[in-house]
């Protein structure tokens, strides 16, 4: 029994550093992407002009997903439970993909930021100021719980497929509002922020 115990710890740490691992990998390719520190092609397919709708409708059906997936595991329902979590993770996984593709070839959008600016009156212009701000904090909180989000997500799922089912509720209590949170902003960012793009 003890050397049950200590095998599963074991494997605990060796998962944690793993996760650790490719939650950080993650984040530098998405640094060195959005940052462009790799030089862009000059020419790349039209349809990577799509991908940010692509990510917000990715977004908008892991919201769904999550809502249904908490619902099917307040009915007990843990196949449905699984299933649903495993396909918003798949979908979550090929958002990452896409974003980071969006991001390394088109280039930043800034809020407000439109060549018919200068057509807009004050008041218009004072609209946009005043919802810059709430986009950005918006658009930060988004970001930063995104990136936290990741490693608590894969533990989630470690702990849930290997049913362990106190691990998984504890990280869970905290991951699913927070992976929540991250879909449903992703989706707002993107509506707020679309008017301002130039292409």
């Amino acid at each position: 029994m003890e050397t049950q115990e200590l095998l599963n710890k074991q494997n605990d740490k060796t998962v944690f550093k793993i996760v650790l691992g490719v939650s950080i990998l993650v984040c530098l390719i998405v640094i060195v992407l959005n940052q462009k520190l790799i030089p862009v092609p000059d020419t790349f397919p039209h349809f990577i002009y799509k991908l940010p709708l692509v990510n917000a409708f990715i977004n908008g059906t892991c919201s769904l997903l999550l809502i249904f997936s908490l619902l099917a595991i307040k009915k007990r329902n843990i196949q449905l439970h699984k299933k649903l979590n495993i396909t918003a993770f798949i979908l979550s996984a090929l958002f990452i993909i896409s974003y980071v593709t969006a991001h390394y070839f088109i280039p930043d959008t800034i809020f407000g930021d439109t060549d018919h600016n200068h057509f807009l009156d004050d008041s218009e212009r004072a609209a946009v100021s005043g919802v810059r701000m709430p986009y950005l904090v918006l658009l930060l909180s988004h970001i930063f719980l995104a990136v936290v989000v990741l490693p608590l997500v894969l533990l989630s799922f470690y702990y849930g497929l290997k049913d362990d089912r106190i691990k998984h509720k504890k990280i869970t209590r905290f991951s699913y509002p927070i992976w929540l949170y991250v879909t449903i902003t992703g989706v707002i960012v993107y509506i707020m922020i679309s008017p301002y793009y130039n292409y």
